[in-house]
């Protein structure tokens, strides 16, 4: 293998010594092949996963936001839950996720409108080779915390530091791939990326928030806190109040108003975030003007919910915004730690069980759609569509990994006569969990050889929850299985969910156009037994992993795809879930008060875009 040249900033090359290792003749081969790249890898406004930026150096503003949008008023949000800490940077405690992007920034930002493409925010430009070996960020000399001072190369050094040491789970994943990372100017940051066979990670270090060295102690890093973060972003935190509400005001002295990301954002003075324990409470402080923005997921509220004076005078605008995101996966989650859903055909006996037709007729107007795989709608998915050579060659390693309708895009998620009684899926239900050792006794199923009655605990935190909970285990019923709803509060349900301490349980995954690093934080092998990832099922799979290793290898668009629908493949085959519904587009309810860009992104709607609308 003919070694790699290193940056031209690192240090020169020594063409001598490779005429004396190589040949005249190579070794001159080689300096050009150096001298190429060096010219390659020089520094630009922006990276792009695959391909190019869709847009240019000089850009002045995004189209999907308003540069004369007003400045001014105030934006209530509403969260359902509760919080304990401000840093959403750790483990511990159950923080506000906005302090990231609306306190603390990134080196760069994401372009909305494109699957993964960043641009400059406190760097100004970013450098990689084809290999992506390495990536050096140049800081914009600008930047500034929001107590004054410079962020500089040492404040992101030890941000990636401490974030590989002290940090998420995820971050400690990625960052801990960076082989070395050295200041090389008053305003630059090199990071050594070799052998991490990883090339999204200039586009993960691009994203990392960015920390001042001077403010934090990494003693007590680790710790909740309710103490205000000094960051960089356009807003401070103004007013805490515990469990209650947080509020953030724009720092009127902010650094990166005028950047073209930025132009069109950050265009409320103040934001608050309010939170309510009880999603009865949570939905009618909508309606009496509580809060000003609210995203609806249950189709039945959005059918009839809203209906009220504030809605049919104008003071609330209900509605949809289109996305090209893969469709968010809702799903009931097979916890495959515990032994009651070891077995792959009890996985897909539960699943058949699940009366999907009836629950969308009866709960939800019809309005959802089926969850079928893991990116649906979308030119990631594999539903439909059949394995390409690509995708055959690597599941070729794993016999077994994917199903035989799978791998031809025949599968699909079992469908009933919507009666909730359905003979035909019963059947079929039951001839698998006799296949895996239980039979039907009388009015029980009943493991084989022990006698035990089959019984799991279902978790829930909701309303909505529990009734779909309460409708499957009727449905379980039938079959003889006896399925025990568990409610707690939202405080319990994310503490069980981090340790992993349920039977079943629901979640949701957010998908987006180039999915990556954070595949392996959901589903790779060494995610399923560390608290805090989002391996929610526990699966471990060396063919997911191969799956995830090779997506992330990819250099062209078309072969990225073949390998995040292999993914999708497998996953499928698995049945680690019961998959639930989606919503067609994005359901917003807002005040008339609040207004927003004509043009929505690739990624859907932007709060981060929006104004209030002086009357």
């Amino acid at each position: 293998m003919i070694p790699q040249p290193p940056n031209p900033k690192a240090g020169a090359w020594n063409s001598a010594r490779l005429r004396q290792c190589l040949g005249s003749a190579a070794g001159a081969a080689l300096i050009a092949l150096a001298v190429s790249a060096a010219q390659a890898a020089e520094s630009k406004h922006a990276i792009a996963m695959h391909g190019e930026p869709a847009l240019p150096a000089g850009f002045t503003e995004l189209r999907y936001a308003n540069p004369q949008a007003p400045k001014g008023g105030r934006l209530v949000q509403g969260i359902l839950g509760t919080f304990d800490s401000l840093n959403p940077l750790i483990v511990k405690g159950l923080a506000l996720p906005s302090i990231r992007g609306y306190v603390i920034e990134g080196l760069m930002a994401r372009g909305y409108d494109e699957p993964f493409t960043l641009y400059g925010l406190l760097a100004q430009s970013v450098e990689t080779d084809a290999e992506r070996s390495y990536v050096a960020f140049n800081l914009n000399p600008q930047a500034r915390f929001s107590d004054g001072k410079r962020v500089t190369p040492e404040d992101v050094v030890f941000s990636w530091q401490l974030l590989r040491d002290k940090g998420r789970p995820n971050h400690r994943t990625y960052y801990s791939k960076v082989a070395k990372a050295e200041i090389t100017g008053p305003d630059s940051v090199r990071f050594d990326l070799t052998g991490s066979n990883d090339r999204e990670l200039p586009l993960i270090l691009g994203l990392m928030p960015v920390l001042p060295k001077h403010a934090i102690n990494p003693a007590t890093f680790e710790e909740t806190t309710f103490a205000p973060p000094v960051g960089s972003g356009p807003y401070i935190v103004k007013e805490v109040k515990p469990g209650a509400s947080v509020t953030f005001a724009r720092n009127p002295s902010y650094w990166g108003a005028d950047l073209p990301i930025n132009r069109g954002f950050w265009n409320f003075d103040e934001i608050r975030f309010d939170f309510y324990r009880d999603g009865n409470s949570y939905f009618e402080a909508f309606k009496k003007g509580l809060y000003d923005v609210r995203a609806e997921h249950d189709p039945s509220r959005w059918q009839t919910g809203y209906d009220s004076p504030a809605l049919r005078s104008g003071k609330i605008i209900k509605e949809s915004f289109p996305t090209g995101l893969p469709k968010i996966l809702s799903a009931l989650v097979f916890n495959t730690r515990r032994p009651v859903f070891a077995d792959i055909r009890v996985r897909e006996a539960i699943t058949l069980l699940f009366d999907a037709d009836w629950a969308n007729k009866n709960f939800f107007f019809d309005l959802y759609r089926r969850n079928a795989g893991y990116f649906d709608e979308s030119e990631l998915s594999s539903v439909g569509r059949p394995a390409d050579a690509a995708e055959r060659k690597l599941l070729a390693a794993f016999p077994g990994a994917v199903r035989e309708d799978v791998l031809e895009g025949k599968w699909t998620p079992s469908a009933t006569d919507g009666s909730g009684r359905d003979r035909d899926t019963l059947k079929k239900a039951l001839a698998l969990m006799s296949d895996a050792g239980f039979d039907l006794v009388g009015t029980e199923l009943r493991d084989r050889k022990t006698g035990a009655p089959f019984a799991f605990e279902m978790l829930a935190t909701t309303r909505e929850q529990e009734r779909l909970a309460l409708a499957f285990a009727r449905d379980l019923k039938r079959a003889g299985i006896a399925a025990h709803l568990r409610m707690v509060d939202a405080v319990q349900f994310d503490r069980r969910m981090l340790t992993y301490d349920y039977d079943m349980t629901p979640y949701r995954w957010d998908q987006s156009l180039s999915p990556g690093n954070e595949q392996a934080f959901y589903w790779g092998s060494a995610a399923a037994n560390t608290d805090g990832t989002r391996n929610y099922m526990g699966v471990k799979s060396p063919a997911i992993d191969a799956a995830i290793a090779a997506l992330l290898q990819a250099r062209e668009r078309r072969e990225f795809v073949s390998m995040v629908r292999t993914l999708d493949r497998i996953l499928i085959s698995g049945f680690y879930l019961v998959p639930l519904f989606h919503l067609p587009d994005q359901w917003i309810a807002r005040s008339s008060v609040i207004e927003h860009p004509a043009t929505t992104p690739l990624f859907g709607y932007l709060p981060e875009t929006w104004w209030h609308a002086r009357q």
